[in-house]
C-alpha cells in the first residue's frame, strides 16, 4: 500500500483554473494528452523490459539485446549475430526463440500477480 500511495496518475487534478475548472497534469504538459500518457506507458514498459531481460541467461540476453537494438545500440540480424558470436545463424533462432519464451511466461506471470 505503500508505494501505491506515492504513484501519481497524469489524469489527477492539481489545481484550478481561472474560470474554475480543475487541471490536471495532463493538462499543463503542452502537448496531446494521448501522446504524453503513450510515452510514459512505452517508458515503463521498457524499464520492466530490461528488468526481466536481466533473468535470462547471459548468452540469451546478449542475443536479444543485439537482435533488437536495446541500450541504443543497432538491431543485428541472426547472421551478423552468428558471426559475432562464433555461432550457427540456426542456434542463434533458438537461442532467440527460447529468451522470448521465457519473457512472455515472466510477464504473463507478472499481469496474473496484479
Amino acid at each position: 500500500m505503500k508505494k501505491v500511495r506515492a504513484e501519481v496518475s497524469l489524469y489527477d487534478p492539481i489545481g484550478i483554473d481561472k474560470e474554475g475548472n480543475e487541471i490536471s497534469l495532463i493538462d499543463i504538459l503542452g502537448t496531446d494528452p494521448e501522446l504524453v500518457a503513450d510515452l510514459v506507458e512505452s517508458s515503463f514498459e521498457r524499464r520492466r523490459l530490461l528488468k526481466t531481460i536481466n533473468k535470462l541467461s547471459t548468452r540469451e540476453r546478449k542475443v536479444l539485446e543485439m537482435r533488437f537494438g536495446l541500450h541504443n545500440n543497432g538491431k543485428k540480424t541472426q547472421r551478423e549475430i552468428a558471426k559475432e558470436l562464433g555461432i550457427s545463424r540456426s542456434y542463434v533462432s533458438r537461442i532467440e526463440k527460447r529468451a522470448l519464451t521465457k519473457l512472455i511466461k515472466e510477464f504473463t506471470l507478472e499481469n496474473k500477480a496484479k
